[in-house]
């Protein structure tokens, strides 16, 4: 990959924002949830999440997450999707989801 300045990265917008809903999505092609999530005086904002090999529904309620805000929305089957929730490959070629290791606020920006 091309390295970028820390300009380029400035122009991402990552925030940290707790779900609230959880649904399984089965009009999505590949397997996934459709999530409701929090970004406190930023709003609530969904996201479709291809997460279903590591997490089920109720284990994803509550949790905080970080994800991209500032990408244009993306219609997903028949869901918007506004955030594009972040993570990591993990061991079995599956999203493993990233987040604080303490509590801050939601909608707090990453740096």
């Amino acid at each position: 990959m091309a390295s970028i300045s820390y300009a380029d990265f400035e122009k991402v917008e990552i925030r940290s924002g707790r779900i609230v809903r959880v649904e399984p999505f089965p009009k999505a092609k590949k397997p996934a949830y459709r999530l409701w999530i929090d970004f406190g005086e930023f709003g609530l904002k969904q996201s479709s999440a291809q997460i279903t090999r590591r997490y089920d529904c109720p284990d994803l309620l509550g949790r905080t997450v970080l994800a991209v805000t500032n990408f244009p929305p993306r219609q997903v089957a028949d869901f918007i999707s506004e955030v594009l929730v972040l993570g990591v490959v993990g061991p079995e070629n599956d999203v493993v989801l990233i987040k604080p290791d303490f509590e801050v606020a939601l909608g707090s920006r990453v740096l």
